[in-house]
């Protein structure tokens, strides 16, 4: 039967009906979901996502739930399926199905085993992000099952290749599909979630992006024999770039998101920090705060300045060979309001090598979600709700996700979850024993399932 599921997968689309007769029953199962779906490979690169459209295609199967699956390259698979409703803004829950690579050396447990061990569930993708994949999913059946009528119609997307940029995935879909998208006025997202503060909770909805630049960055020169050293060489010109743009802090400056962000979690911050996160478009004046901040709380100083960071160096396939290029490619994250195009001419001055080459890697434009719709006002009043005392805030993060394809176009997105973890978790994030507290799955599936209850159907229905 798998076999089977993968070959229809293999066609470029295809549509597949419900079952006829009444809606099966629904039983929530987010821990065991979650765990077969951790089972299913799908690092990128390849991808091979449509493995995991295969997963989520034989859930509907067995619900009674249409959906479509398209592939936008061989094994690059997308599915969605809609619960019609009624005339309100839709509301898209999206996730994407590809992971990155793990190095199993330094695992302790099988990172495609989707273990369960001291209470937590191992596995690449529990965090980042089948464990919110598996929520929205939850959530998704129960609404179906429930056979309560909709003010909206709710849109669950899987799709690849987040983790490379998403151009065989939401990008693709959005450019190639938007069908799917046509009077969507909200989606849910990855890029949120709960962190404890001692007692309080602190809850953070993903509303803002710093925008990527990845460059490659090339110098040429004379090539030869290594055992003939050159004046000057491709390779001498680079890490000159190099260690020049390694060395630079660009200015920083604060955006209004930031500072709302910044602002809200200033109480649970030092007696030293605190009154500076308060006032933080004073205190990025303060060139020691700064240096304090970074070593303390990286995460929060990136959110300041444009930032680069120098991830690959290419140079010669040989020891003994001068070659004739080099390269490096760069990391960089830009602050929401700065053009990239004015930023790389800025760069271009501070490597003063007018022989280097930029190519761009990859690139998009910025957009900000609102904070005044009634989705943002129901995930705040549910948080406070089940965790009395705890704070919500937007905020802005320092990677970028999916959201940007669609707030671009007008569409309300936000990196919202209820799973609640401390920073030591979030860490194992593309690092290694990524896992999940069992506990704050099912937890975390509860709450984004009432939400979605609430935000979708009425009180009396």
């Amino acid at each position: 039967m798998r076999h089977l599921r993968t070959v229809l997968l293999l066609c470029t689309a295809h549509l597949v009906g419900a079952a006829h007769g009444a809606t099966p029953a629904y039983t929530p199962d987010p821990v065991g979901r979650l765990s077969a779906y951790i089972a299913v490979d799908t690092t990128n690169p390849p991808g091979n996502e449509s493995r995991g459209a295969a997963f989520f295609a034989a859930i509907f199967d067995a619900a009674g739930i249409p959906y479509r699956t398209v592939e936008s390259a061989p094994g690059r698979g997308n599915i969605w399926a809609r619960l019609e409703g009624g005339s309100e803004p839709a509301i898209v829950l999206l996730n994407h199905m590809d992971v990155v690579p793990p190095d199993r050396r330094y695992w302790t447990e099988d990172p495609f085993g989707g273990v369960i061990k001291d209470g937590y569930l191992y596995g690449r993708g529990a965090l980042d992000m089948k464990g919110l994949a598996i929520a929205q999913l939850e959530a998704f059946l129960a609404l179906h099952a429930s056979g309560r009528k909709l003010n909206r119609d709710v849109i669950f997307v899987a799709t690849a290749d987040e983790e490379a940029g998403g151009s065989m995935g939401a990008g693709w879909l959005a450019t190639n599909h938007f069908e799917i998208f046509e009077g969507v006025g909200y989606l849910l997202n990855e890029g949120g979630g709960g962190r404890p503060y001692g007692e309080q909770i602190v809850f953070a909805v993903g509303v803002a992006e710093k925008v990527p630049l990845w460059l490659r960055i090339t110098a040429r020169g004379q090539s030869g024999h290594g055992s003939i050293p050159r004046t000057e060489t491709a390779v001498t010109r680079l890490l000159r770039a190099g260690s020049r743009l390694a060395e630079t802090e660009f200015p920083a400056r604060v955006i209004p998101a930031t500072q709302t962000a910044l602002a809200g979690i200033a109480q649970f911050q030092s007696a030293e920090f605190a009154p500076r996160y308060a006032a933080i478009a004073e205190a990025v004046n303060d060139p020691e705060f700064l240096l304090k901040l970074k070593a303390m709380e990286p995460g929060h100083a990136a959110l300041l300045r444009n930032t680069c960071s120098v991830t690959r160096l290419e140079a010669s396939t040989k020891v003994n060979v001068i070659p004739p290029e080099a390269a490096m490619e760069v990391d960089c994250r830009l602050l929401p309001d700065q053009d990239p195009d004015a930023f790389i001419a800025d760069l271009k001055v501070l490597l003063a090598d007018p022989t280097l080459s930029f190519e761009k890697i990859l690139s998009f434009g910025a957009a900000a979600s609102p904070i005044d719709t009634p989705l943002y006002a129901l995930i705040e009043t549910l948080a406070k709700e089940a965790f009395p005392g705890s704070i919500v805030i937007p905020s802005v993060a320092t990677g970028f996700t999916d959201s940007h394809f669609f707030r671009e176009r007008g569409i309300s997105s936000y990196g919202a979850s209820f799973f609640v973890g401390d920073e030591a978790e979030s860490r194992r994030v593309h690092g290694n024993d990524e896992r999940i507290a069992v506990s704050a799955l099912e937890r975390g599936t509860e709450l984004l399932t009432e939400l979605l209850r609430r935000f979708t159907t009425s009180a009396t229905d």
